[in-house]
């Protein structure tokens, strides 16, 4: 089995609170995972002995996104490897739903395996950008983390599309690996 330097992923959570007013919740908008269905994914298999996990997590489920990090054989470095602050089409900060105030970032832990390099120290934390279709990522992210590992062997889990220069696997596109699938919308 092919090994990572760069492992990043946008887990698709099956959140407490499923929005159904109006279906805004995740599960209407795609397939999500419960925690043990993430949990038991081979990813750690897939790391190299020295590698970095970027991993998007859920504001309302920091518990659970540890958990994961665990799971996976990964040692949290920082609940905040990215903060990205959502844009609308119109450049204004976006008015999100959210628990307590009303959510306009989302942000990316890093984890790692080993020690893994980091070979530039200009990367920035703080990413302002668009929002797009429901919880898709900025392409810019995965620009910025190869700068800060370098080109190392690298895979997006949970991928919306093939990027160059990047290994991919999801449902929505043509994985490179085999490993079960995203499990159905619960």
């Amino acid at each position: 089995m092919k090994k990572y330097q760069l492992i990043y992923a946008d887990p698709p959570w099956q959140y407490r609170d499923k929005a159904h007013a109006g279906k805004r919740g995740a599960c209407y908008k795609y397939p999500v995972m419960s925690l043990d269905d993430i949990m038991v994914l081979p990813v750690g298999e897939l790391a190299a002995d020295d590698c970095l996990l970027a991993m998007w997590w859920v504001p309302p489920m920091p518990k659970e996104a540890l958990a994961v990090v665990e799971a996976w054989g990964f040692q949290l470095k920082t609940m905040k490897g990215f903060t990205w602050h959502k844009l609308t089409k119109h450049g204004k900060s976006h008015f999100g739903m959210g628990h307590w105030t009303r959510a306009n970032t989302e942000d990316c832990l890093f984890a790692t395996k080993g020690k893994p390099k980091r070979v530039s120290a200009s990367v920035r934390q703080f990413v302002e950008a668009q929002i797009r279709e429901h919880s898709r990522k900025p392409d810019e992210v995965r620009d910025r983390l190869v700068e800060l590992m370098g080109n190392v062997p690298r895979i997006e889990l949970f991928a919306r599309q093939q990027t160059g220069g990047w290994d991919v696997w999801g449902n929505e596109v043509e994985s490179d690996i085999d490993m079960p699938k995203e499990a159905d919308p619960a």
